[in-house]
């Protein structure tokens, strides 16, 4: 042709293919289990289009060439090293959709690199909206930190662009990567990989003509922008246009992004023109070089983009790593505007316009599919975020406990909303309040709701006392089916022979009998090593279907979530179908179930139904325990609460995160909301984030339950334990009037009366001697009311920290929320840095009756114990029934530690 060939060398991506690899090797060594996974999506055609091309500056990797393209009958290996003799190339890049090349070279840079790749190939023919699902699927996938689209051209619509998380987005083409580009935030979006490969094919742009003919949609806009951001000047024209031939005349760069017209004569491109063609043909008239070296250099360029593919993903990889460590959270907290004087409770709730859950949850790090949304202002966080974030350090844990209270409550659950106010809309610190979900009986009760109060509060207060997301119906649900499965139990054991209850409980199916695996459960236990329903003798047989419950050894009472009185003492069986089985029987509070407790208790989906197969509700005739699990029933209770086990997502009155799981009560339970609440709510605060959980009744009770019991659950160790006190109660304990719920406050609680105040700090002091006996700092809150004076509120402050407390604090958020607590919240932030020496009250080894002693001694001040004889039975029957390793769940009624118990005590 007579034209000059310009100098060419050849490009791979080894260099690029090097330096991710040990960027990546870098992470892996800093997380020992980081498998980064980039998923590429592909329909089903198996054809393959040219679509991409580009200039080679070095030859590909030795390690791609048997698989790179070759001639027909040539060797691959001595193809591609004769290759570097060429002269001059222009260069195309294969974009296939399902090609097995492009998928190998995907694989292959990817193994290279350190990379997982998967490929998802849809059946051919996917609508967009199949596609969009998929690609929905992945983005909420924790496992996977890139997504790449190969797809035939007719489903690169907008919507299936930008159904792509921009953060997953490794091609850069979503509308957010786009715009974050054209802004010049660089370091925030994701170049597509082509514009990566052909601006590294460029060399000194400044100052050069860079002319892009034909180039369209998001890769030539992309490019047109990081052209002008290099310092080249750009034009863009059709090959139509009749200033064409003008504009190739005076570039010095040509990209060419669709196929050249025969019309348009390569004269018209000026001699040493850079030349890059998108275009499946590269130009009308022969070069000096063959065509089957035009497609060896195709390869090598999809080669490069590929490797370009890569890096974007080791820098996906890079934020993912980042996105997974302590963050501040960007929370968008609601604005209070506290009145004077502060109105009622429901007035401040419904003055207040929640966020959406929605928004909240993704203010704090979950993903679309860790939440199941109620409603506009409830969601359930899925146990699946525990997974995610394993590796993620916890944050610090902070318990609220409380002195003996009045019967009007001291403000814990106040406290704990008021403090997480101040730490996250205040100070800017992650924080996660835990609460227990209160029940209805209370809640239409003297006591009222446990939303907190004032301008302290979860909202809407309503949703937070009534129903929630139904998780008390289903432990009622769950809890009165076995109830149920333990009279009709009796009444068959008592009315059919021991075939009969066999067919019942083996039935014939297809005429085969077979064992459910609860029931193998149950025959490994008996010692009856059989698993053939047929081989059973009639001994085993009887053994198997007979459980012999003793009706009065049953504990386990049907539950309804109203304080119904007239239900306290009932008698079932008095139906003519019964056959006169009639016992004396009961109704409790709903909460007051075990399976409340274990809620509160367990770890994981597993763990709970293990622990309601091993719950007794009764005794064999030879005093031998009777369980759920015995019964039949463990599959059936842990499906109704498959759902109860995820804790509720809400918000304070100032828009921080709430989790509202379980509600045991502290006088027949442990007292405590839920375990999985705090492990997850430690994980998404972080490890400079604060989850601050509380206790029933006062420190003596709940407290002790909490560490003792719920701790050993968790095997977490709380950082800081916070001590509600009032000026109210300390003066009740000082020798005041008794506070009656309902009535009004005598003038001893209204006027300064220092002397009682004084009087009452013995309780205070032993709350605080309790907390130092678990080595755990304590800062005292002083929930501060209007009927309190000055010198009555210092008197405390000072007597408290005398006492060992490492800080007291006054505390105002019932009246100005957030802001009220700051002072507290700054003192718990500086405590929960100090020395923490946390230890259990006993060993589980000990005899129980030795840690009766220890509680009793320790926490309740008695000088020693002495067992009834019916006490003495019942601890024996426990120990021999395998129950003497367990934790001790014991309080004194009524208040605790009241004021004659501490006077006695001293």
């Amino acid at each position: 042709m007579g034209r000059p060939p310009a100098a060419v060398v050849f490009v791979t991506g080894s260099k690029i293919t090097e330096n991710a690899k040990k960027s990546l090797a870098s992470l892996k060594r800093e997380n020992p289990r980081l498998e980064p996974t980039l998923a590429i999506i592909q329909d089903g055609d198996v054809g393959f289009e040219w679509v991409h091309t580009a200039s080679l500056t070095r030859p590909p990797h030795p390690e791609l060439w048997p698989w790179l393209y070759h001639p027909t009958g040539c060797d691959g290996n001595q193809f591609w090293a004769g290759i570097s003799a060429l002269t001059q190339v222009s260069v195309l890049f294969r974009k296939a959709h399902n090609d097995p090349m492009t998928q190998e070279m995907n694989k292959s840079f990817a193994r290279e690199i350190g990379l997982r790749v998967i490929h998802i190939c849809l059946p051919e023919g996917s609508s967009k909206d199949e596609i969009v699902n998929e690609i929905l699927r992945l983005n909420e996938d924790p496992n996977v930190q890139g997504l790449a689209l190969d797809l035939p051209e007719n489903l690169y619509s907008s919507k299936v662009l930008n159904a792509v998380k921009p953060e997953k987005d490794v091609d850069g083409v979503s509308d957010v990567n786009l715009g974050l580009l054209v802004r010049g935030d660089t370091y925030d979006c994701l170049v597509p990989p082509t514009v990566c490969a052909v601006m590294e094919l460029l060399e000194d742009l400044g100052g050069k003509m860079v002319l892009l003919v034909g180039v369209g949609g998001a890769v030539g806009a992309a490019l047109q922008c990081v052209l002008q951001q290099e310092g080249a000047a750009t034009l863009t024209c059709r090959w139509k246009a009749p200033q064409l031939q003008s504009q190739l005349q005076h570039a010095d760069v040509v990209v060419l992004g669709s196929t050249k017209p025969d019309d348009v004569p390569v004269s018209w491109i000026k001699p040493g023109t850079t030349i890059i063609s998108f275009s499946r043909d590269l130009l009308s008239e022969k070069h000096n070089y063959g065509q089957q070296n035009n497609h060896a250099a195709e390869n090598a360029v999809g080669s490069l983009a590929i490797a370009m593919r890569m890096q974007n993903m080791v820098k996906n990889t890079e934020r993912w790593i980042q996105s997974q460590h302590y963050r501040k959270w960007d929370l968008c907290c609601l604005k209070l505007q506290p009145l004077t004087p502060v109105p009622s409770d429901i007035e401040i709730s419904r003055a207040q316009s929640p966020k959406a859950v929605d928004v909240l949850a993704k203010e704090i790090g979950l993903l679309t599919d860790e939440i199941e949304i109620y409603g506009q202002t409830k969601a359930k966080v899925r146990l699946s975020l525990l997974e995610r974030l394993k590796d993620q350090p916890d944050g610090k844990y902070v318990l609220v406990a409380g002195i003996t209270p009045t019967p009007l409550g001291e403000g814990k659950s106040t406290v704990t909303i008021g403090l997480v106010q101040a730490l996250t809309a205040h100070l800017n610190i992650n924080s996660f309040a835990c609460l227990r979900q209160p029940s209805q009986g209370p809640t239409f009760g003297v006591k009222g709701g446990a939303a907190g109060g004032g301008y302290a509060q979860v909202i809407p207060m309503e949703e937070f006392n009534l129903h929630l997301t139904g998780d008390i119906h289903a432990i009622t649900a769950a809890n009165n089916l076995l109830a149920a499965a333990i009279d009709a139990r009796i009444l068959h054991e008592n009315t059919q022979s021991d075939k009969a209850l066999y067919s019942r409980l083996v039935p014939v199916v297809n005429g085969v009998r077979v064992f459910s695996a609860i029931q193998l459960a149950r025959l490994r236990r008996l010692g009856i090593n059989k698993t053939d329903p047929g081989t059973l003798t009639e001994e085993e047989i009887s053994k198997f279907v007979r459980l012999d419950i003793d009706p009065s050894t049953i504990t386990w009472q049907r539950v309804v979530d109203t304080n119904d009185r007239f239900l306290r003492k009932i008698t079932v069986g008095q139906a003519n179908t019964e056959k006169g089985f009639v016992r004396q029987a009961q109704f409790d509070i709903a909460v007051a179930s075990e399976i409340m407790a274990i809620l509160a208790l367990t770890t994981s989906l597993q763990d709970m139904k293990e622990r309601l197969g091993k719950m007794v509700v009764a005794n064999d005739k030879k005093g031998e325990p009777v369980t759920a699990e015995d019964l039949g029933v463990t599959g059936a209770l842990t499906v109704l609460m498959k759902d109860a086990i995820k804790p509720t997502l809400m918000q304070t009155l100032e828009g921080t995160p709430v989790f509202v799981h379980a509600g045991p009560f502290a006088n027949i339970a442990h007292g405590n909301s839920s375990v999985l609440a705090d492990k997850i709510a430690l994980k998404l605060v972080g490890e400079k984030g604060f989850v601050v959980t509380e206790a029933g009744f006062g420190a003596d009770i709940g407290m002790e339950k909490f560490f003792n019991i719920k701790c050993r659950t968790s095997g977490l160790v709380p950082s800081v334990v916070v001590l509600v006190a009032t000026v109210r109660a300390l003066k009740m304990h000082g020798g005041g009037p008794n506070v009656t719920a309902g009535a009004p406050l005598k003038k001893e609680y209204t006027e300064e009366n220092l002397q009682l105040v004084a009087d009452g700090c013995c309780n205070l002091q032993k709350q605080i001697q309790i907390t130092q006996l678990f080595g755990v700092p304590v800062v005292v809150a002083l929930n501060v009311f209007k009927t309190d004076s000055p010198a009555e509120v210092d008197l405390v402050c000072e007597i408290a920290k005398q006492s060992g407390a490492f800080d007291a604090v006054p505390c105002n958020h019932w009246s100005a929320g957030g802001r009220g607590a700051v002072k507290l919240a700054q003192a718990v932030e500086k405590a929960a840095n100090q020395k923490n020496t946390f230890k259990y009250l006993y060993s589980l080894e000990l005899p129980i009756v030795e840690k009766i002693r220890i509680i009793a001694q320790k926490v309740y001040g008695a000088q020693d114990i002495e067992l009834s004889p019916t006490a003495q039975s019942q601890v024996d029957q426990y120990t021999r029934q395998g129950f003497g390793n367990l934790p001790i769940l014991m309080y004194e009624p009524v208040l605790e530690l009241d004021s004659s118990t501490l006077w006695l005590e001293r």
